[in-house]
C-alpha cells in the first residue's frame, strides 16, 4: 500500500532515450566540452551518459530530477575520462578555437576566458550562469559543500576580471 502511494505522488517523466537525447543532448555536450576541452571527448561523455541511462533505466520524480541526474552523470563521466591513465600520459588537445566555434555568441572573449579557468571553476561557472543552477544544486551535483562552490565562483569571477582587464562586468 505504501509503495502505491509513493508511486502516485511521483510525476511521470518520459524515459524514452530518443526524447532524452533531443531534450538534453546539447546541454550534456556543452557541459562535457567545458570540462574536457575536447569535442571528441565530449562526444564520448555524451555517449557514455546515455548508455548509462539505458543500462540503469532510472526512475525520476520530475523533469528537474531527470536533468540533475544527467548532469551529475556527465560530470562523473568526464571526471573519469580526465583521470584515466591514458589522459595522464598524453599531450592535452588545445581545443579553444574549436570550443569558441561551438558557442552561439557574437563575442567569444568571455567564453575564451572561461575556458582557460581551472576545471572546477569552469564547471561551476557553466552550471551557474549557462544552466541556471543554484549554488546548493551545484554543490549536490559536484559532491561538495555550498561554501566550496561559492568560493569557486568568487575565485573564478576574480580570475575572469583579471583576464578580461576590466573590459567586462563580471
Amino acid at each position: 500500500m505504501e509503495t502505491c502511494m509513493q508511486h502516485e505522488m511521483t510525476t511521470p517523466v518520459n524515459n524514452d532515450l530518443d526524447s532524452l537525447f533531443v531534450t538534453y543532448g546539447d546541454m550534456i555536450y556543452r557541459l562535457a566540452l567545458v570540462r574536457t576541452r575536447s569535442a571528441a571527448d565530449a562526444e564520448d561523455v555524451v555517449q557514455e551518459v546515455f548508455l548509462r541511462c539505458l543500462k540503469n533505466n532510472p526512475s525520476f520524480d520530475s523533469a528537474e530530477h531527470q536533468k540533475a541526474w544527467l548532469i551529475k552523470v556527465a560530470i562523473n563521466c568526464s571526471k573519469t575520462l580526465l583521470s584515466s591513465a591514458f589522459r595522464r600520459h598524453s599531450v592535452p588537445e588545445d581545443a579553444l578555437g574549436e570550443l569558441a566555434s561551438d558557442v552561439q555568441e557574437t563575442d567569444t572573449t568571455v567564453y575564451d576566458a572561461v575556458m582557460r579557468l581551472p576545471e572546477k571553476y569552469r564547471t561551476a561557472i557553466h552550471l551557474f550562469y549557462y544552466e541556471s543552477y543554484s549554488v546548493r544544486e551545484i554543490a549536490q551535483m559536484m559532491r561538495t559543500t555550498e561554501s566550496t562552490v561559492k568560493s569557486w565562483l568568487h575565485r573564478a569571477r576574480g580570475l575572469l576580471k583579471d583576464a578580461l582587464g576590466g573590459d567586462y562586468e563580471v
